[in-house]
């Protein structure tokens, strides 16, 4: 865009942000007043500080949410393509989870013994995403923090390699970004005592050259990563790179984890499965319990002899791997639910449908408004971006973020019935999305172009 265009934009954006606060505040009241009452007890006035990092001037409080929709506490319905950041990808409350939530509910929450469910769960992970072996957790982040220590004890090697940008959940080796060509701890980590640095490295993702520089050097336990970088903004893989990744992970005797909580919105089995690419493990988290806390890893049958001939030599005691309410009941049956009735392959093709149809709209928008931003899909999951083409590496898409943009698209929707996810301004369909949501969405994001394009107000 010419320099012009862009301050006209950043100009606009500013007075429409501006605007669009006070209209928040107008419609919603209630949710002021709770903020109010919240913040006698909780920090910032949430249950969970993340819930006030959304740009709007209180945070908006629920009442009440189901399938692609959710009432707030004032009354106001909103079309939901944020679905919880990915928890809720199959839609909120679907009704086979809540009817196997009820039923267990009678039977019991938790005994730190295997429920007669069991088998029936894993071999609904085992069809749904292909590896033979599973363990559960109560979150990705658990899932990761125990797929590392897996790795560790069976390769005898201490180092990890992640890519720049990266997010797996709160792991502490994880929180890393490339600072001068040096792996540092992020800006934003709180209360870090140790430096991930010291047996973390990260690399920017899609440079194959740089993994096996480091892959060469033999000391890495495994390699994690999303097979699409989607905390950043997202970062789709260039053809063929997640299979260099498997071929230069087996050359060199190191693990590759693939962390796919989110890219599970890629097709029935998560984005490898489709793809054809059987990772050492897989981790998946968020939605597999139709939004109870619940995350799962696998792996192949050669890999968990290994695990347990490591678990079974090491001296008797807490391993640091596993919580009590891993594998509660309650979950067992929320995954079963969620597996066998809801995530099924026709409910995918319909979201993947939908999804097509959403990017071709949004995309005519942008050309309408001679906007040179892109649109990011992968499957079910998009993100506006404000650059032609989607970014490579987190370098590019940390370039390519406008936050009075972005802030100012977010409200402008939400104001008018439309939740985005409130970083990046990412959307997801779900099954009981439907072709009305779609069209709400694409004729109030084109009034939000609208808005955005015309000539600057004087003040």
């Amino acid at each position: 865009m010419h320099t012009t265009r862009n301050d006209h934009l950043s100009i606009n954006a500013a007075n429409l942000l501006e605007t669009e606060c006070q209209r928040y505040l107008q419609l919603h009241p209630a949710s002021a007043q709770l903020a109010r009452q919240s913040s006698q007890h909780f920090l910032y006035g949430v249950p969970l500080h993340w819930m006030h990092d959304w740009g709007t001037p209180t945070p908006l409080f629920v009442r009440q949410a189901h399938g692609a929709h959710f009432n707030c506490a004032d009354g106001i319905d909103y079309t939901d393509f944020c679905l919880g950041d990915t928890g809720a990808m199959f839609g909120h409350s679907p009704e086979p989870v809540a009817r196997a939530l009820e039923q267990q509910a009678r039977r019991g929450f938790t005994t730190m013994l295997p429920d007669v469910i069991s088998p029936d769960v894993g071999t609904a992970l085992t069809d749904q995403f292909g590896l033979p072996y599973w363990q559960l957790v109560t979150t990705a982040t658990d899932a990761n923090r125990f797929v590392l220590r897996w790795a560790r004890a069976i390769t005898g090697r201490q180092k990890l390699l992640v890519f720049d940008g990266c997010y797996h959940g709160t792991v502490d080796d994880t929180m890393v970004d490339v600072v001068d060509g040096h792996t540092v701890s992020r800006a934003s980590l709180l209360g870090q005592n140790t430096d991930p640095g010291v047996h973390t490295v990260a690399v920017d993702f899609n440079d194959l050259a740089a993994v096996e520089r480091e892959l060469a050097k033999g000391d890495y336990a495994c390699l994690l990563t999303e097979p699409a970088l989607t905390n950043c903004g997202m970062v789709p893989a260039l053809p063929g790179f997640i299979a260099g990744l498997r071929e230069l992970t087996q050359r060199y005797g190191t693990l590759l984890v693939l962390d796919e909580t989110h890219t599970i919105s890629s097709g029935r089995g998560g984005w490898a499965r489709n793809a054809g690419i059987e990772p050492d493990f897989v981790v998946v988290g968020k939605p597999i319990a139709g939004g109870l806390p619940a995350a799962a890893y696998g792996f192949s049958a050669a890999l968990a002899a290994r695990m347990q001939a490591a678990k079974d030599a090491a001296p008797p005691g807490h391993s640091g791997i596993g919580t009590t309410l891993s594998g509660n009941m309650l979950t067992l049956a929320a995954i079963h639910a969620t597996l066998t009735e809801v995530a099924t392959a026709s409910a995918y093709t319909h979201m993947l449908e939908l999804a097509a149809t959403l990017e071709h709209g949004l995309r005519d928008a942008l050309h309408r408004h001679d906007l040179p931003w892109c649109i990011t899909r992968i499957g079910a999951r998009l993100e506006l971006q404000f650059c032609a083409s989607a970014p490579l590496n987190a370098r590019q898409a940390r370039a390519a973020q406008h936050d009075t943009l972005e802030h100012a698209i977010h409200l402008f929707l939400l104001n008018r019935g439309v939740l985005l996810t409130p970083f990046h301004n990412m959307m997801l369909i779900c099954p009981a999305t439907s072709h009305q949501d779609i069209s709400k969405l694409l004729n109030i994001f084109a009034d939000c172009l609208t808005a955005l394009t015309q000539s600057p107000r004087k003040a």
